[in-house]
């Protein structure tokens, strides 16, 4: 990396970002933001206040009349403008997001921060084409036509896996309709969502449009889900906590877009290219350290092929390079914290009682043992009802199941409460598209498993949550639909009146 920021300096007036402003929250208590990788603090600041939240929702909604009747062209250019200041910041952003989620450099700088500066560019372009249906005379007496409008202040709630993203994915689609968003970042990872509100002010969009607050769920997060300026709320997150911001938001009355847990079926039939699948599920179930809620977590391998899967994956586990974050040979990063490691290799251990660990289950020796990693690690030999299969690790954690026929290989890939996504590995076209159909996920691929793309949406089925996020069908979630309809006949009494009051003729 080229010159890297002293953070400390960069954010000695605080961690919260209302109204165009860095200051300090007034909770009174503090959070340590700590580098995964080495156990050092990297930043020490102070958590927001339920006051502090009601300061930039106050700020998001005076900025709303000025920001929503922008044109659909000026609020176009801002976020191409935008996009320009994070390709020119992008060394900057993908240094923070190593830094406090440790993931290797190569990870942040050729998938997080160039994926953040596309999604932007989309929605740049996308922000021109936001329009309902056209009009035309329904009844034959009216003309009717659907107007799209913004909904108001959107409170948004952002997990610790991909700050960077995934504040650029609650922000983005909310502010290119017209909204405006106070955002909640994870305390453990503020750094980059507060460099993207800069970012964005850099790019000359107005003050108090984009907000950030960062403090803690129960606080912060819950006063922000439910407070009555906020229309609408986006949370990425767990299951169990997002049943939580689902009965606050409930209580209100709001808008509720959801994505949560998931435990992606990786679905192997025995025709499959056999080095192809091992090699793209060790890629998709150790992206991020396995904190990745599409990553590859249940592989079901068809019988003929599983034996040799297993050990070719294993094979590939044990090559993965685990190191510092910004060394460039790095292949695995440290998991974001060391609670996290510990829930992780606790599963594994859980596990030894039911199955069988390939290979990982242990984190490294010497000048690692201090950071929070982990071994990539491959289970196999556990059954379907167990931890393990059914539950989320989050961690780089594969487990490999055996299937005899289609019908039960497609069953397994759905028995589970999530429906995030999924991948199928076959060179029969017609199998793999019986596949796509069947399995209930928000996303299937095909002989690949893990990329995303701006054009096209996310999310999820079931337990995973509802709504989504990228593409032009994130408008649906960020936007109000308005029937407008016009009278034709300029006849001042109507046939229809007759059913109200009066007589026929």
């Amino acid at each position: 990396m080229g010159n890297r920021f002293q953070v400390k300096d960069r954010f000695a007036d605080g961690a919260q970002y209302i109204d165009g402003q860095l200051r300090a929250g007034t909770s009174g208590r503090s959070h340590t933001v700590v580098d995964p990788a080495t156990g050092d603090e990297v930043l020490t600041y102070e958590l927001a206040s339920t006051a502090d939240v009601d300061e930039a929702v106050a700020a998001a909604r005076r900025a709303f009349p000025g920001w929503s009747g922008a044109t659909p062209g000026e609020r176009s250019d801002a976020l191409h403008r935008l996009a320009a200041v994070l390709a020119e910041q992008a060394e900057d952003f993908a240094y923070a997001e190593s830094l406090q989620c440790g993931k290797p450099i190569k990870l942040s700088t050729e998938f997080d921060v160039p994926g953040t500066i596309d999604n932007t560019a989309f929605f740049a372009g996308a922000a021109r084409h936001l329009q309902g249906q056209a009009a035309a005379e329904y009844s034959g007496d009216h003309t009717s036509y659907v107007r799209r409008e913004a909904i108001g202040v959107v409170g948004s709630i952002a997990p610790w896996n991909y700050p960077l993203q995934m504040a650029a994915w609650k922000i983005l689609p909310a502010i290119a309709a017209g909204n405006t968003v106070v955002l909640k970042p994870a305390e453990l990872t503020p750094l980059t969502s507060l460099m993207f509100a800069q970012a964005a002010k850099d790019a000359g969009l107005p003050d108090g449009v984009i907000n950030i607050v960062t403090g803690a769920g129960r606080e912060a997060g819950e006063h922000l889900v439910g407070h009555p300026d906020v229309v609408m709320t986006s949370f990425t997150g767990s299951t169990a906590v997002g049943k939580r911001v689902a009965e606050i938001a409930t209580a209100t009355v709001k808008r509720l877009h959801l994505e949560l847990g998931g435990k992606a079926p990786f679905l192997v039939f025995d025709d499959a290219d056999l080095e192809a699948a091992a090699h793209g599920a060790v890629a998709a179930s150790l992206i991020n350290t396995g904190q990745d809620c599409t990553a590859a977590t249940r592989a079901y391998v068809q019988r003929p092929l599983h034996d040799a899967f297993v050990a070719r994956v294993a094979e590939l586990m044990e090559s993965v390079r685990l190191g510092d974050p910004f060394a460039p040979t790095t292949d695995l990063g440290p998991l974001v914290s060391h609670a996290q490691r510990d829930r992780v290799a606790a599963f594994v251990e859980r596990a030894r009682a039911y199955a069988t660990v390939v290979t990982g289950g242990v984190g490294p020796a010497g000048d690692l043992a201090k950071g929070a990693y982990y071994r990539p690690t491959l289970i196999a030999g556990a059954a379907q009802d167990s931890e393990v299969v059914q539950s989320e690790i989050f961690g780089p954690v594969l487990v490999v199941l055996p299937f005899d026929t289609d019908d039960e290989g497609i069953a397994l890939a759905n028995d589970t409460p999530y429906g995030l996504a999924a991948s199928a590995w076959s060179r029969d076209v017609y199998r793999a598209g019986r596949a796509t159909r069947e399995i209930k996920a928000g996303c299937v691929w095909v002989n690949d498993h893990i990329p995303i793309i701006s054009e096209m949406p996310h999310g999820g089925y079931k337990a995973s949550g509802f709504g989504k996020d990228m593409s032009a069908y994130s408008f649906e979630e960020y936007t109000q639909v308005k029937h407008v309809m016009y009278d034709n006949t300029a006849v001042a009494e109507k046939d229809w009146h007759r059913t109200i009051f009066g007589d026929r003729p």
